[in-house]
Parts: C-alpha cells; sequence; structure tokens
C-alpha cells in the first residue's frame, strides 16, 4: 500500500453528527463549526453531506422539495479518525451539540493518502 501521511491505517472509528441545516454554534452553522473545531485538534478529516429530506426526534419532516423549500435540511458530519482522537473529541461535542444524534462505529481504514 503507499505511503501514508496521516497514520490512520487499520481500525478506526466513524463519528457521526445528524444535524440540521440551521443549527447554530459561535454565530456559524454548526457543521462549519465542528469541522473547523476537528481541524483544530488534528483529526483526520471531516466530511458535511447535506441531505434533501429527513426527521429527527421531533418527528418534522424536512424537504428540499420545490413546493416545500424547507431552511433545516438535514445535515451530517463524518470523522473518521483513531479511537483515542475520536474519543477525545467527543466532550467538545457535548458542548457544542444541543440537538441531533451523534453515533460512532468501527470501521477499517484501507487508505488514507494525500496526493
Amino acid at each position: 500500500m503507499a505511503e501514508n501521511p496521516g497514520g490512520l491505517s487499520g481500525e478506526a472509528l466513524l463519528l457521526r453528527i445528524f444535524l440540521g441545516e440551521s443549527d447554530r454554534f459561535g454565530g456559524r452553522p454548526l457543521y462549519e463549526a465542528i469541522v473547523l473545531e476537528a481541524k483544530r485538534r488534528g483529526l483526520a478529516g471531516a466530511t458535511v453531506l447535506k441531505g434533501f429530506m429527513g426527521y429527527g426526534a421531533h418527528s418534522r419532516i424536512h424537504t428540499a422539495k420545490v413546493l416545500q423549500l424547507s431552511e433545516d435540511l438535514p445535515v451530517v458530519v463524518e470523522i473518521v479518525d483513531t479511537e483515542e482522537k475520536v474519543q477525545a473529541f467527543l466532550p467538545v461535542l457535548e458542548g457544542m451539540v444541543r440537538e441531533g444524534l451523534i453515533t460512532l462505529e468501527k470501521v477499517r481504514v484501507l487508505r488514507y493518502q494525500s496526493r
């Protein structure tokens, strides 16, 4: 396998944070605040995915249908890193995420490489 500059290989954790697009923290979108804080703390990487439709704890449907434009579409932030780094990041998330769902799952990193 090619060089692995981040040292991330084998067993890792996938952290998923499910939130609403309109959720905010410190004057900015919550998903943005989470990604910037993860980067600041040296986590391997983060991706923000925007959903077209979903519902959560309040059972309100959020959709991107043309006739029903929602200003609060579902957003998922995914972060993969070692168990140690992800576990250390969880208390930070607790202070940022007021509503939403946070999940963890074990994953196997096959490749983590920059160009």
